[in-house]
């Protein structure tokens, strides 16, 4: 992959990382544009690494809050701040489960399947059309709500179905505020991708010959540039913008990249 390649996924990450759009489904059918013919190990290094650098313009924007769910975890208190970082982690049980358990059928999913990022994107819009007919509430997430949103978290590994997408359509259709759900759906995939890194560099991943190190610096910084532009311009999108509009564009993404790949 070269850095021009490189560049281009890592702006198209930072932008669609936000939106509930699929930002693996969008790196996936920009990789097929773009030719890129990745063996699927080193597809997916650059799909992390790439969701790496929004996870880190996301704690620079979410600062206190990611302040407040370390306290929540070193203070030894039962208070606010150590429930909601209790709500963080039960969320993320699931889908640190299927990484666990099924990561190389995962691996084969990040090999240019754009017929089935293409239904996933449909599955996305479909979700974010129930989600827009939900009744707007002022109701926080609950223990039992970080579980569901946890499962929609792990059901969104898949690539063409949105990771904010599915959890931020799963809170609202549980009658969570928009504005908690979008926080909370921010927040809760910060620790995996984290834990992710870790792991992937305790295997050697990062320090494979076959592996080209220079595209992935320069597209995990292109994405954490644009991910810090774009991430409280997306937040304020999502909570004050009709998620039907996000399922219009997720139903015309899909059945373009359908119909483009048979044909």
């Amino acid at each position: 992959m070269g850095i021009l390649e490189a560049i281009i996924l890592g702006i198209i990450q930072g932008l669609t990382e936000f939106l509930p759009v699929s930002s693996s489904g969008h790196l996936e059918i920009s990789k097929a544009i773009l030719g890129d013919n990745s063996l699927p190990e080193e597809s997916l290094m650059m799909t992390v690494v790439l969701h790496f650098a929004t996870a880190l313009s996301t704690v620079i924007v979410f600062r206190e809050d990611v302040m407040q769910i370390l306290r929540g975890l070193f203070q030894f208190k039962w208070n606010d701040e150590s429930i909601f970082s209790v709500k963080i982690i039960l969320s993320m049980i699931p889908a640190a489960a299927i990484g666990l358990f099924f990561n190389d059928q995962i691996e084969a999913l990040f090999s240019q399947q754009i017929t089935l990022v293409g239904i996933m994107l449909i599955v996305t819009g479909i979700l974010l059309f129930l989600a827009d007919k939900a009744k707007k509430t002022e109701k926080n997430v609950g223990y039992v709500d970080a579980m569901i949103i946890g499962v929609a978290q792990a059901i969104a590994i898949l690539p063409g179905i949105s990771r904010s997408g599915a959890t931020i359509s799963t809170s609202v259709m549980l009658g969570i505020d928009r504005g908690q759900a979008a926080r909370f759906s921010f927040l809760m995939v910060v620790p995996l991708i984290f834990g992710k890194m870790a792991k992937d560099i305790g295997d050697g991943a990062l320090t494979e010959s076959s592996i080209n190190l220079l595209p992935l610096a320069v597209g995990a910084l292109a994405a954490f540039v644009a991910g810090l532009f774009a991430c409280r311009w997306m937040i304020h999108l999502v909570k004050k913008s009709q998620l039907k509009y996000f399922s219009l564009y997720c139903f015309i993404v899909g059945a373009i990249a359908i119909i483009v790949h048979w044909s």
